[in-house]
């Protein structure tokens, strides 16, 4: 039986290196991918980050390892458009955005299935700690990672649903130590390589820094601002809206006689609203820009919401779905409800789709 051909998402880590080699154990013929984006093209020199010079030199070596050819896509123009310039008109709205789930949802996975395609692949794979479900319907779907320390199915919520029929998560059966020994006892260069943290066009963690650079340090989102409660008192001075997060607590000042968080952001009148932890507690939310993978949700219905990557699902109703937004109350209030990052919906360990907190 003739082989199917899969092209391997590989940024040069562990991850996708070892799903690449568990292919290749599975009698696929295997081809390799690496992005070349921002970071790469602005810096000549060796990068860290996953879409540097390093990571594209590591996935070559692992390639090679693993006679499978292996090719460095240029996707610098999506990706600033997908991905970097809407990370800039996020926080120029006075929002926190999440530019991993924009870079799979938008550039990464739709663009490498696309030029798998071109290349004869059958189907696309990533690193990504997640496993692929089939649906009661026979539908493809995504399931949590059995890693749940790990897990990174809240990144792909986005993901259009036309796609899942083609992808494969290699790795997702595995636990991160269990990837670690199958690396090493393949000899691959990127067996015990630090995983890479930082947003890989700001590898510095300077974001307002990039941002800077981007609007100009003289921008509004970048100029002093009043800091308020919520009942309007002025209790300070911010040093620019973009600076803060729904959630924080550093950098606001002292002298307050209690601990302060942002509450929320104004970028109309320049100003960052204060209060307590209590304040920060929400027990709704509205998501926006809304993907389903399967079945959607359906008002009165019982699901999981994650908020955050790394936080818990929470339990929550869906109270309405309307004009392109669904609106959800969480049975208990949650802290740090915060606009721009993703909701991921979840029946049970399923990914049903999300959305952008509004």
């Amino acid at each position: 039986m003739q082989k199917k051909t899969v092209l391997v998402a590989m940024s040069g880590g562990v991850d996708s290196s070892v799903a690449a080699a568990l292919l290749v154990e599975q009698g696929y013929r295997v081809i390799g991918a690496t992005m070349k984006t921002f970071c790469y093209s602005e810096n000549g020199g060796p990068s860290r980050t996953c879409c540097g010079l390093e990571g594209i030199l590591d996935a070559r070596c692992v390639c090679e390892r693993l006679d499978a050819p292996h090719y460095v896509f240029d996707m610098e123009e999506s990706f600033t458009h997908d991905v970097i310039d809407d990370f800039v008109r996020e926080y120029e709205a006075g929002r926190t955005p999440n530019p991993c789930v924009r870079c799979n949802s938008n550039t990464k996975i739709p663009d490498l299935l696309r030029r798998g395609r071109q290349l004869g692949a059958d189907f696309i794979a990533t690193g990504h700690y997640a496993r692929r479900v089939a649906g009661d319907d026979g539908a493809a779907g995504i399931r949590r990672g059995a890693d749940t320390r790990k897990d990174q199915s809240y990144f792909l919520w986005g993901v259009p649903r036309r796609v899942l029929p083609h992808l494969l998560f290699p790795v997702g059966e595995l636990t991160k130590p269990e990837v670690r020994a199958r690396a090493r006892a393949l000899e691959l260069v990127t067996a015990d390589k630090p995983e890479s943290q930082e947003i890989c066009f700001v590898s510095t963690g300077d974001y307002a820094g990039f941002l800077g650079q981007r609007l100009g340090q003289a921008h509004a989102a970048l100029s002093p601002g009043r800091l308020v409660t919520a009942e309007g008192e002025v209790v300070g001075e911010h040093r620019g809206y973009a600076r803060y997060t729904v959630g924080q607590r550093k950098g606001l000042g002292g002298g307050h006689g209690r601990p302060l968080y942002v509450l929320a952001v104004r970028p109309g009148s320049n100003e960052v609203v204060v209060g307590t932890e209590e304040q920060l507690r929400r027990a709704d939310v509205v998501l926006g820009d809304l993907n389903w993978l399967g079945e959607p949700p359906t008002p009165g219905e019982r699901v999981l919401v994650q908020l955050r990557h790394r936080a818990p699902a929470v339990p929550a109703r869906v109270d309405r779905i309307a004009a392109g937004e669904v609106h959800l109350a969480l049975e208990e209030p949650q802290r740090a409800v915060t606009p721009g990052q993703s909701g991921a919906v979840y029946r049970g360990d399923v990914l049903v789709g999300g959305g952008r907190i509004r």
